[in-house]
């Protein structure tokens, strides 16, 4: 229990620094979506490659990845169904809500508590692929055929995916890790180093997003929506992973604290930007994102206390 707290108290210090680094402009107004860029095209890849190609891939494809996607699902579809049917939101602001409260952020802060925190970052792996290859596809493909303003194929989907650099980057892990290749010490080497940037850029570049923004304003009349989405997020997703991990699967020991905890994960950032997109549920997504970025490492703690 010590090592978990000890955990969640270095990620804590390093989002401390990048916020006092962004309050005062040490580095800059374009540090943050600098250090974002490096990490998501450059050091996580590397990162992700080096964590899965030494995996073993029945851990990765197993129990963990059909918790992630019954919890993320079934979190989604309950929420949809409240915001469309209580709520009278319309189509697609519905399913931008119900995206804010089922996505997490995997990468910018899954991937340092995973090592951190669950001593492994293999263990946010399936939560990753799951979101990038399939989860915010579907997302996306839905709200293309619910406007108008945006329309993509299917193959431009599939090229999405094929895109993303942390796809690629655990794709060819996984693929190392099947094949049983040995990659070469020389070529390893820069990779891990280049990896090693990854948890403390991402970790600074957070903290200085926390600069500056004010949730739950009254003018933008989603109140309701936000706090529920925030709720269903940090309490609702983790708890369906834990009941279905712990009695459909009999999970239990690290293994259940693992999915449990990769499932209270914060909302993804990249939700913002799919709002921002499709110019709908923008006020949720946003709000969303800054409370449950905020709160998520307390509730983690919350997390670790009551399965300890």
């Amino acid at each position: 229990m010590l090592g978990v707290l000890a955990g969640f108290f270095v990620v804590w210090c390093i989002i401390l620094v990048g916020w006092f680094v962004g309050r005062q402009r040490i580095l800059g107004d374009n540090a943050r979506p600098v250090l974002s860029g490096l990490t998501f095209f450059v050091a996580s890849p590397a990162l992700l490659f080096e964590t899965l190609s030494k995996a073993r891939l029945r851990e990765v494809f197993a129990e963990p990845l059909l918790v992630t996607a019954v919890a993320a699902i079934a979190t989604a579809t309950i929420f949809f169904a409240l915001v469309r049917f209580w709520l009278k939101r319309a189509l697609p602001e519905s399913l931008m809500s119900a995206m804010s409260a089922s996505l997490a952020n995997s990468a910018n802060l899954g991937i340092p508590i995973a090592v951190y925190v669950l001593g492994d970052a293999s263990y946010v792996a399936p939560l990753l692929i799951f979101q990038l290859a399939f989860f915010t596809p579907m997302f996306l493909m839905i709200l293309d055929s619910s406007t108008s303003t945006h329309r993509t194929t299917v193959l431009g989907f599939f090229l999405m995916i094929l895109r993303n650099p942390m796809i690629v980057g655990s794709g060819l892990g996984l693929l190392v890790a099947g094949t049983g290749f040995q990659v070469p010490a020389l070529v390893m080497e820069p990779i891990h180093l280049i990896g090693g940037a990854a948890i403390p850029a991402m970790l600074i570049a957070f903290g200085m997003s926390l600069n500056g923004t004010r949730p739950l304003q009254a003018s933008a009349g989603r109140r309701v929506d936000t706090l529920l989405a925030s709720g269903f997020k940090l309490v609702i997703q983790p708890a369906l992973a834990y009941v279905f991990a712990r009695f459909a699967l009999g999970m239990d020991g690290h293994a259940l604290f693992a999915v449990v905890v990769t499932s209270a994960l914060p909302t993804a950032q990249n939700v913002f930007v799919a709002a921002s997109r499709y110019q709908t549920g923008l006020t949720v997504a946003k709000d969303t994102v800054l409370i449950t970025t905020v709160v998520a490492v307390p509730a983690m703690i919350g997390v670790a206390l009551l399965l300890a």
